[in-house]
């Protein structure tokens, strides 16, 4: 993969291009943006900052899937 980055995503190593924006990469591990929360290395990151936070490598992630129930 030409210029590959690794990162952790819910303590897993993930392998992807580098300058992808953040909900690009959830994307591409299969989460639907609307329905996550994200911790980005280390800190909540609020959604209006999503799409301005370019992931690079050594990033950490934990990613929440929300579930509603009733």
């Amino acid at each position: 993969m030409p210029n590959a980055i690794a990162l952790q995503v819910n303590g897993e190593t993930f392998t992807c291009n580098e300058g992808l924006l953040l909900p690009q990469v959830l994307e591409l591990l299969g989460f639907n943006p609307r329905l996550v929360a994200v911790e980005y290395n280390g800190e909540i990151l609020h959604r209006q900052f999503w799409t301005e936070t370019l992931i690079q490598s050594g990033d950490l992630l934990e990613v929440v899937t929300i579930v509603g129930g009733g």
